[in-house]
């Protein structure tokens, strides 16, 4: 490479930064908010903008966003990090912003914070004023599910947008962008072969996709041309050292490895990929969530305990915290792993809210009904409704499904110990399921 094209890449930020946009029209992905007439667009548009949490995997514009929605309002733009800001913070920025407000012809000052499933339920309470009486206008971003880690007065108040992974589009652009436009690679001698390896790797991350480009074309030792291929992607990063990396792939990679060696029955690689992931300073609150999953989905009615063990789990994780928590986490994945699956129930749910989806209007029988008023006792509501414990056994034999649906099966109970005492049971009493 040219000597003052090296020592201009010393100094200059990383080419993630250099490539950030700025506009809303510069702005690529999540064309299901930001497109024409699409619901984000139309409410930056408008300017009558409400507060809201972007929720989505990492390097996929959320921080981003957030800058174009300030700058575009005209507002001032505020920002905290959940990983380093205590209450204190919280209070002293939201007392700035009220100053702020006044001294602005009233515009709500933006307050931008990063990884807000990491604030604890005190320093959300110390939001919810400031968010409901319109000091701030709160634009947060989380990698996790909001439902579980904001608290209910303040995701009330918030809008949710759910932001994707970039696509192959998407990644396709910002290279062509970067090497036509960024200061460093525009002027450099780069052929592009081939982007199989590239765009996989990157995993829909728009900041790992800039990171393997870089390294990739700082690697190269050619002064005459630099190729962005299969094969370079490939030699460049498995002369790296791979290490966990919480808010990147190797988090997805991991946990899905890990997921699957439980589902596959392996206690042995369930504990290992445990450890990588509690090694890499993982929460284990999210390994114990993940776990509560498993045992519904994948164990399900073949082990019905599992589901109570996962969900002690993670409330034994909650309450002592690591160190410790990694002994209860290890006793659950092995019992997790060691148990015997079925996916019957997920299976029947699925099957089920298809159905309900093209039977929406299917009418209850009148005598499942409620009659809580006199006419609809005279119109036959209720009327002719068996109780159950009236009957020998605890059963009657009486038609539950809408009409259009009778005879329809969605639980088939799978060839495992306990759910063979269910299907026997089951087909005593439903003979007309069986078969």
């Amino acid at each position: 490479m040219n000597d003052d094209i090296i020592a201009q890449s010393q100094v200059l930020p990383p080419l993630a930064q250099r490539m950030r946009p700025r506009t809303l029209e510069e702005y690529v992905g999540q064309r299901h908010l930001v497109g024409p007439h699409c619901v984000l667009s139309n409410m930056i548009q408008s300017g009558n903008l409400s507060s809201f949490i972007l929720w989505g995997p990492p390097g996929v514009g959320k921080t981003t966003l957030a800058r174009i929605v300030s700058n575009h309002l005209g507002r001032e733009f505020n920002t905290m990090s959940a990983v380093s800001s205590g209450v204190k913070d919280v209070r002293e920025v939201i007392d700035r912003s009220r100053n702020a407000r006044m001294f602005s012809g009233g515009k709500t000052p933006v307050l931008f914070i990063d990884e807000i499933h990491r604030f604890s339920k005190a320093q959300q309470d110390a939001l919810l004023g400031a968010v409901e009486d319109g000091t701030i206008l709160l634009v947060a971003a989380t990698t996790e599910n909001p439902s579980f880690e904001v608290i209910t007065p303040l995701l009330s108040r918030c809008q949710v947008f759910v932001l994707q992974s970039l696509d192959v589009q998407d990644l396709q652009i910002l290279l062509d962008r970067a090497l036509a436009y960024d200061e460093l690679l525009s002027k450099l001698p780069v052929k592009v072969e081939s982007t199989g390896a590239l765009f996989r790797q990157s995993g829909g991350d728009a900041r790992k996709l800039f990171g393997i480009l870089e390294m990739v074309v700082n690697a190269s030792e050619s002064r005459d041309g630099i190729v962005i291929s299969d094969e370079t992607v490939t030699a460049c990063l498995s002369s790296t050292t791979a290490t966990y990396d919480k808010d990147g792939e190797m988090h997805y990679d991991i946990i899905s490895a890990f997921i699957k060696s439980v589902r596959g029955s392996d206690p042995n690689a369930a504990v290992y990929y445990m450890a990588r992931m509690l090694a890499g300073g993982e929460d284990p609150l999210f390994i114990a969530r993940r776990m509560c999953i498993l045992a519904a989905e994948d164990i399900g009615l073949a082990n019905p305990n599992a589901l109570l063990l996962a969900n002690a789990t993670f409330q034994i994780c909650h309450q002592i915290g690591m160190p410790e928590a990694r002994i209860p986490l290890s006793e659950c994945a092995i019992y997790l792993a060691s148990s015997p699956k079925s996916n019957s129930a997920i299976i029947a749910i699925d099957k089920a809210l298809a159905t309900a989806k093209q039977t929406d209007d299917a009418p209850v029988p009148l005598y499942l009904r409620n009659a809580p008023t006199k006419l609809m006792e005279q119109l036959g509501y209720a009327d002719g409704y068996k109780y159950a414990h009236d009957y020998p056994g605890h059963f009657v034999d009486l038609e539950f499904m809408p009409e259009a649906l009778s005879g329809t099966v969605f639980y088939e109970p799978q060839p495992n110990k306990s759910e063979d005492v269910l299907k026997n049971r089951l087909d005593s009493l439903w003979p007309k399921y069986k078969k």
